[in-house]
């Protein structure tokens, strides 16, 4: 039978038959979230659901207990899937109301809807599996899964142990409030520990004798603010005080510990940057006569964008339409709007170029494709995937405009009907794009002439040390 007959309408189809089950995963992982490589009872589910659909299961890859890999197929061009299920720490958050009410105070929840990812990836991959051997469609479907995408880069370990290296094309998507391939190159972003250790005594009767930790930390941050009217438009440098050195005021603190982020459009300046900020914290232990080390804890690198994979994402999405919310699913959404988002949150969540959406409350479009390439201060670590195989990400419309990530606003959101939805619109786009490239062998071979063009030579360099493991930032990040 010819490759072409794997049509979308096939495509949409597979899907449709097991969408149900695949919501339902979805709603299980949103009920149960875990963090950063801690995400066992979400493996193990989305394991099973693989398992019984014929995939052979990999599991440990790279090191990393909650990282794992389901294939179908033996012969033929190989097509990754990716999918992540971790949560956010302190996002705990009934379903479907309108005011922040946790179930469980301090709780982690699914600020991201990695919940409604792992799963919609994990139904693009069995509806393409299903369709290609209904078709006699000759290729290999992976499924990643893919721990630690809020902290650590879970890929960015897997793509140090070469977990990608054979791939041919990899695709993505992610919970959003718009429908859109994503066109904009996420930055590169290196999450480094810095630990300063003085000398205790009492604060009121031999202030002379410490020499403070929190003190260091503190000039740092200040020095790192100067620093911020001298870096690039496009840097973003954050920081958490993770550790001020205990809660008595009469001691001058011994130890005391910030995690910083810094961010920049390309992995090499960010190095810059970050080579700056050690000197910063370096002149802060010399000022307060304490020392200072520094450790790596995460990074990932920047997206690099494919035009050969996202124009047939984007025809994909445009011919499938977007979402069929219903009456219920816009009264909700106009709901939560008018209690609970501001007029801020809705101007930043849709695009400069897209104002008009900033009355609606739900997409129900596709957001055009943007004539020049730019760069986004976000960071993910699809970015090394990137660097080796051709990548293409869509977005799709999961909740109201006007929801900021990493908010209970979007929780209470992840598991409505609203956004299985978009999770299912999603699975249909990834597989129908993933059955053209099999279909026609050339989207491939274009999309890697253009990796090997957009790399300029290069070749991936992973922004964590070797020295630094996943079990490292596990006992770090939970």
């Amino acid at each position: 039978m010819e490759n072409d007959s794997l049509s979308l309408a096939e495509i949409v189809r597979r899907v449709n038959a097991k969408a149900a089950e695949y919501c339902a995963l979805s709603d299980r992982i949103w009920a149960t979230p875990e963090l950063a490589f801690e995400e066992h009872r979400s493996v193990a589910e989305h394991i099973a659901m693989l398992r019984d659909e014929g995939f052979s299961i990999t599991t440990n890859i790279g090191g990393i207990a909650t990282a794992f890999v389901a294939d179908y197929g033996t012969d033929g061009p190989i097509i990754g899937i990716l999918g992540e299920y971790d949560a956010l720490a302190g996002l705990d958050q009934v379903s479907g109301v309108t005011e922040h009410k946790p179930k469980t105070k301090g709780a982690p929840g699914h600020g991201c809807g990695h919940n409604l990812l792992g799963a919609g990836s994990a139904l693009a991959a069995v509806a393409l599996k299903d369709a290609l051997a209904a078709e006699g469609i000759t290729g290999r479907v992976r499924y990643y899964g893919c721990p630690a995408e809020e902290a650590g880069g879970g890929k960015t370990f897997m793509a140090r142990a070469g977990a990608f290296d054979d791939l041919d094309v990899a695709f993505c998507w992610h919970p959003a409030v718009l429908n859109q391939v994503v066109a904009k190159s996420d930055s590169a972003a290196i999450g480094v520990r810095f630990r300063f250790r003085g000398r205790a005594s009492h604060a009121a009767m031999s202030p002379q004798l410490g020499r403070s930790a929190l003190d260091a930390v503190e000039l740092m941050n200040v020095g790192v603010n100067y620093m911020r009217e001298h870096m690039p438009l496009d840097a973003r440098v954050h920081y958490a005080v993770t550790n001020p050195g205990g809660d008595a005021p009469n001691v001058v603190q011994a130890y005391a510990e910030s995690v910083y982020s810094v961010r920049s459009a390309h992995l090499q300046d960010a190095e810059i940057l970050l080579d700056r900020v050690k000197k910063i914290a370096e002149g802060a232990a010399m000022m307060t006569e304490t020392s200072v080390t520094a450790e790596i804890v995460g990074g990932c690198s920047n997206l690099l964008l494919n035009k050969a994979l996202q124009g047939v994402l984007y025809e994909n999405m445009r011919r499938l339409g977007p979402p069929a919310f219903d009456d219920a699913d816009l009264a909700f959404a106009k709901e939560l709007r008018k209690a609970a988002l501001t007029q801020d949150d809705v101007l930043v969540s849709v695009a400069p170029d897209s104002l008009s959406l900033k009355d609606k409350v739900l997409h129900d479009g596709l957001t055009a494709m943007p004539e020049r390439e730019e760069s986004e201060p976000s960071s993910t670590d699809v970015g090394d995937v990137s660097w080796i195989v051709p990548t293409a990400q869509c977005q799709t419309a999961c909740f109201a405009i006007g929801t900021p990530l990493h908010t209970w606003q979007l929780v209470t959101q992840g598991n409505l009907p609203a956004a299985h939805k978009g999770m299912v619109l999603a699975a249909k786009a990834l597989a129908a794009t993933a059955a053209d490239c099999l279909r026609n062998p050339d989207i491939i071979t274009r999309a890697k002439a253009e990796l090997n063009e957009r790399k300029g030579g290069q070749s991936y360099r992973c922004p964590i040390p070797m020295e630094v493991t996943p079990s490292d930032l596990r006992a770090k990040t939970t």
